[in-house]
């Protein structure tokens, strides 16, 4: 099966700043895609181009096997978009609003189906402006799900929520792939993006800085692994420096924290160290690199 979203070479400038710069990523159907970025990074200029709100300067894109350049109309029709922020009248209800955006489209889901799915049926004749951050971010879930969408375009879509609602979002998006839908997620939050993702491209200054699945990004990068260490007595924290891989040395007491570029090379070192000072192991704790560490490392290279 052809990808969902092929984009090449993607190039948007404003006033002369370029916003996004050779741009290019495919998106393969039922998988969940990740978009990373700093703030100004060039995420959501390029959402806005991908969905038809921005015209690109120049470069390809194609959504759903349709030229979304040359057909935007045809693409808005297998395409469901829930932007950062979705402005509706105060008034309105969730039930009338559904029902407004299906009108929209050649085929639609009705809006009794979508407020069960999205937990709204309790709010459903309740005006817009009476709802929670969840349930406001909950109904522009269901607004993007009214045409039967091939394809999902969330950005941001967990920004200032609570625990709670974090979680019921998240979710939620896992249910849109388990049922079949494919996914373009932007986010800040790295964790989700690790938990969510089958692949992810990071994007900085306007360029694909990297790109794959969270755990090979991961496994392939050199972000340092962070160790915690307990001792019987303290340790002199020079030597620990001195050991290989090792940075950002702290301690307080018999407590040690330091960073580890090489876990296996510096941990075995640590034990002969640790012999040598008659420095007994009561707590040791390895941390491994996250996406997150990954993401930090990469755009401050870019930045360097």
């Amino acid at each position: 099966m052809s990808a969902h979203v092929v984009v090449r070479d993607l190039h948007k400038a404003y006033g002369g700043v370029a916003a996004v710069r050779g741009v290019s990523f495919t998106i393969q159907p039922g998988e969940i895609f990740g978009l990373l970025g700093p703030n100004g990074a060039g995420k959501t200029t390029t959402v806005e181009c991908l969905v038809g709100l921005r015209e690109p300067d120049s470069g390809e894109i194609e959504v759903c096997g349709l030229d979304a350049r040359r057909q935007p109309r045809a693409v808005k029709q297998k395409i469901g978009v829930a932007l950062q922020a979705t402005s509706l009248q105060d008034k309105i209800t969730p039930r009338e609003a559904l029902r407004l955006f299906g009108s929209f489209y050649e085929g639609r889901v009705a809006a009794t189906e979508l407020l069960e799915r999205f937990a709204l049926a309790e709010k459903a004749d309740a005006p817009v402006d009476s709802l929670s951050g969840g349930q406001r971010q909950r109904l522009a879930l269901a607004l993007a799900f009214v045409n039967r969408p091939q394809l999902v375009f969330l950005d941001e879509p967990t920004t200032g929520l609570d625990p709670q609602s974090r979680r019921e979002l998240h979710a939620a998006i896992a249910r849109m792939k388990a049922d079949g839908h494919t996914v373009l997620f932007t986010t800040h939050y790295l964790d989700e993006a690790e938990h969510l993702c089958d692949r992810v491209a990071i994007i900085d200054r306007g360029r694909i800085v990297a790109s794959g699945p969270p755990q090979e990004l991961i496994a392939q990068s050199s972000a340092s692994q962070a160790v915690t260490l307990v001792t019987s007595r303290p340790v002199d924290a020079t030597k620990l420096t001195a050991l290989p891989g090792v940075s950002a040395v702290t301690t307080d007491g018999a407590e040690i924290r330091f960073q580890t570029s090489h876990a296996t090379a510096t941990l075995a070192a640590l034990t002969s160290l640790l012999t040598a000072q008659r420095a007994e192991v009561v707590e040791l704790q390895v941390k491994k690199a996250s996406l997150e560490d990954v993401f930090l490392q990469l755009t401050q290279e870019a930045k360097a």
